[in-house]
């Protein structure tokens, strides 16, 4: 195939009769799916760059890795970006492997320093920006900066919290499983990589269990679970009904204030619930 560039600076094909070889699974998602079918319980520790130190990020992040959480979901906030969110990557990768994949609240919450992105739709979103207008402006940056992406469908459950209605979701009912099960499975329809059923940062409980249950009977993508999870019996529940991974932050931050020795139990106890509940699955 030839190429020639557009007066933009975009690359287009010229003479070709034929479409370029689709791409491959990037290595954190391909990671995330042999860990997911090895067992589905797995935490991933959420940092939002803005409510802390580079010194205290790493102290986080040491513990969590000896805690032995599976990856850090990095950012949340409008204020996630930026040299804020480089020195919050440096931070961790100084003391931890682990995947460290971006969990965007705006198109600025992008870094090539990053293993990948949560590249989102919300999908229940009544606003066309949030559905694929914030995609179409991040795209072009995001190719630039040879960033892995998982396509991310994103569904925002009562409460919603900010998150909710920042984003004008139509919030998907805690009562009604079906209505978030076929949004999941229409996500997938359309080639999504991955689900977030998603309650709102702080919100008074997760996603319920008969919810999660739904979705997972009809799609066969990994299902994380985000906003409400502050316990191992919260975890527990989570992993059991069906989701693979479960974000948590604000427990885990709360615990810290306290003692980092105390954030660090709080996470071996969250993992062992989930891998508990893996296994029982």
């Amino acid at each position: 195939m030839s190429l020639h560039t557009q007066p933009n600076g975009f690359a287009s094909p010229s003479g070709s009769k034929s479409y370029p070889r689709a791409p491959s699974l990037g290595k954190t998602y391909s990671k995330l799916l042999e860990d997911c079918a090895a067992s589905p319980g797995h935490v991933f520790v959420v940092i939002d760059p803005p409510d802390h130190t580079p010194e205290q990020i790493k102290e986080l992040a040491r513990a969590a890795d000896k805690a032995g959480i599976t990856a850090f979901a990095v950012g949340g906030s409008l204020g996630a970006q930026g040299q804020i969110l480089d020195l919050c990557i440096d931070a961790i990768k100084s003391v931890s492997q682990k995947p460290i994949i971006l969990f965007p609240g705006n198109i600025a919450t992008l870094s090539p320093k990053a293993d990948a992105v949560y590249y989102m739709s919300l999908f229940n979103s009544l606003d066309p920006y949030y559905l694929s207008g914030a995609q179409v402006a991040a795209a072009y940056p995001t190719s630039k900066m040879r960033l892995e992406t998982i396509g991310t469908a994103y569904l925002v459950y009562e409460p919603g919290q900010a998150v909710g209605w920042v984003g004008s979701a139509k919030l998907l009912p805690r009562t009604i499983p079906y209505l978030g099960a076929v949004n999941a499975l229409a996500a997938q329809m359309m080639g999504f990589q991955l689900i977030i059923l998603e309650s709102g940062s702080g919100a008074p409980a997760c996603v319920p269990p008969e919810c999660i249950g739904a979705v997972r009977k009809l799609v066969h993508l990994p299902i994380v679970i985000a906003g409400g999870v502050r316990t191992p019996e919260d975890v527990y529940k989570c992993i059991v009904s069906g989701a693979d991974i479960v974000h948590v932050g604000t427990s885990i931050v709360k615990a810290a204030q306290g003692s980092m020795e105390k954030a660090e139990q709080l996470m071996r106890d969250l993992v062992s619930s989930a891998k508990k509940a893996g296994k029982e699955r």
